[in-house]
């Protein structure tokens, strides 16, 4: 049984997945990664543990996006079963190591030419076969919801017939979608992210999304990049949801921005190496505070000046639909460094004015 620390986390490595049902039980997988709340096992989706190998980097590494904190499965079981001797965390992983494991049966008829459900693979083909939102249902969804005149810049499409399976018991059905593609810094398609649209019309609980249980679902990888509006330089405007941004830039039409799907993806959210200024326009809640917080330390840490838009609603949508786009306009403006105004404002105000 392996003795030296590097070996020992080397072999958990290999039974990543194994160990985090052991040890974060509480977690759960999404794709190539286990997520769970902290490294103590906490119930949340904060933290992330890498299952697999990629380019990214070994399996087995993990980050916690609102905390920072980051590690091997050594410190896994060191943090989940409150040891301090490193003595102690060898010993349980030698007994974790040899405990019998139940292989996944191997596919009938595996095949090289399909993508893997949830893959990027997967993710650039939807967005291939969508089309267009202009004159689609998704456009009729963003404008019910205020968002008008329409600046995605290809980011967004439309799909009238986009699988849907509520679990894996149930058979799938097909919905319209709307289509956003999840991209790195060069730019590079790694995700897609589908909103399923109601084609019956706009009902003001469920704002123009599908009657079923998770109407938003995100594939591919996810960890570190977005939906981008515009391509980043120097200033950046980030934030959770894509309908967030998208109020944002129908009065700030020049402003790159970006969404990255969820808080604990926008604390993670990688910066470009060019940028100077960060804009955070978060969610006003709890979720939204650990992002800010976890974004900002991160941006700061870089040499990037960090400002956050707290929203007087939940998010800046609903303060878009609750006040107009001339309230919100020049609720931002006061939010902005007088360089900025001069820089999108003013040009945003004659672009939409």
């Amino acid at each position: 049984m392996p003795r030296d620390a590097s070996e020992l986390a080397y072999r958990l490595a290999g039974e990543a997945e194994a160990v985090c049902r052991h040890y974060l039980s509480n977690g759960r997988r999404e794709g190539r990664y286990w997520l769970v709340g902290d490294v103590r096992n906490a119930p949340g989706r904060s933290m992330f543990v890498r299952l697999k190998e990629s380019a990214k980097g070994p399996a087995g590494k993990w980050t916690d996006a609102a905390t920072g904190e980051h590690g091997d499965l050594l410190d896994v079981i060191r943090e989940s079963c409150g040891l301090i001797d490193f003595h102690d965390v060898a010993d349980e992983a030698r007994r974790f190591l040899s405990l019998p494991r139940i292989e996944p049966e191997p596919p009938s008829k595996p095949s090289r030419l399909l993508a893997q459900t949830g893959s990027p693979e997967a993710a650039r083909r939807l967005f291939a076969m969508s089309q267009p939102v202009i004159r689609t249902l998704v456009e009729t969804y963003l404008r019910n919801r205020g968002i008008t005149p329409l600046h995605e810049d290809g980011a967004l499409r439309f799909h009238p017939r986009c699988y849907y399976r509520p679990d894996d018991q149930s058979p799938t059905e097909t919905w319209p979608a709307m289509i956003a593609r999840v991209t790195d810094l060069d730019g590079r398609i790694t995700g897609a992210h589908r909103t399923w649209l109601d084609p019956d019309g706009f009902d003001p609980i469920r704002l123009g999304k599908a009657p079923i249980d998770t109407p938003r679902r995100a594939m591919g990888d996810l960890l570190g990049n977005a939906v981008r509006f515009g391509v980043a330089n120097d200033v950046l405007a980030a934030g959770e949801g894509i309908e967030t941004m998208l109020s944002l830039r129908s009065v700030l039409p020049t402003l790159p921005m970006a969404a990255a799907l969820s808080a604990n993806h926008l604390a993670a959210l990688l910066l470009p190496p060019t940028l100077h200024r960060l804009y955070i326009a978060r969610d006003n809640d709890a979720a939204g505070d650990g992002a800010t917080i976890a974004l900002t330390e991160r941006a700061q840490s870089a040499g990037v000046e960090a400002i956050t838009w707290t929203p007087r609603h939940g998010d800046f949508n609903e303060d878009l639909r609750a006040f107009g786009r001339d309230a919100l306009r020049a609720a931002l403006r006061v939010e902005l460094v007088p360089h900025d105004v001069a820089r999108f404002m003013l040009l945003a105000t004659a672009e939409t004015g």
